[in-house]
């Protein structure tokens, strides 16, 4: 016969027992944060070789837009924030609408982030234009398919509605608007 286990408190738990969600997730979350971190890296390095042309570049970019999209990420995490703790009180169809607008502000950016490809590819604008827009296509779009897939874990995680799926499609959603955080200042606005 095994005696039950009796749960730890708090605080004689590991800290990566007290993660929320799900490890794996937290890999995941780590492993794209260095990606991440590797290109803003390499866009500041290469920027270094060229900051006039990277200033010219920059003047290109819809500033309101990307300041706009920030609002809206950070909004997004705020409703993906209070899914969480309203799926601790068990508030299904509450968490579940918390959700779906921390989705529909996802879109949102995508639109807004969109219209800016547009008016730059209008421009005649892509890649190979300076090396400022190679980086610029490449992280932002990197992070919009981000976003893409974010959409997707929340409607999964409203979906399968519990407090631990809800923990992991947040910390995944919370993700995508750190690096957007990190994204809009190096990109939009450093000089």
């Amino acid at each position: 016969m095994t005696e039950p286990s009796n749960p730890q408190p708090l605080e004689q738990l590991s800290a990566i027992d007290q993660l929320p969600g799900d490890l794996m997730m937290w890999v995941l979350i780590i492993s794209e944060l260095l990606v991440f971190g590797a290109g803003l890296a390499a866009f500041l390095a290469v920027r270094i070789t060229d900051p006039i042309g990277f200033a010219e570049a920059q003047d290109h970019l819809f500033r309101a837009g990307a300041g706009l999209n920030t609002l809206v990420l950070v909004t997004s995490g705020f409703l993906a924030a209070l899914a969480v703790r309203a799926a601790h009180v068990g508030l299904i169809w509450r968490t579940r609408a918390l959700l779906a607008g921390a989705s529909a502000l996802g879109v949102v950016f995508l639109v807004i982030k969109g219209m800016e490809y547009a008016a730059k590819f209008a421009q005649g604008i892509g890649t190979e234009t300076h090396p400022f827009f190679t980086f610029y296509y490449l992280l932002t779009g990197f992070h919009a398919a981000h976003v893409v897939f974010g959409i997707l874990i929340l409607a999964v995680v409203g979906y399968r509605c519990t407090p631990r799926t809800v923990e992991v499609g947040a910390a995944f959603w919370h993700m995508v608007d750190l690096v957007w955080v990190l994204l809009f200042p190096v990109i939009y606005l450093l000089r």
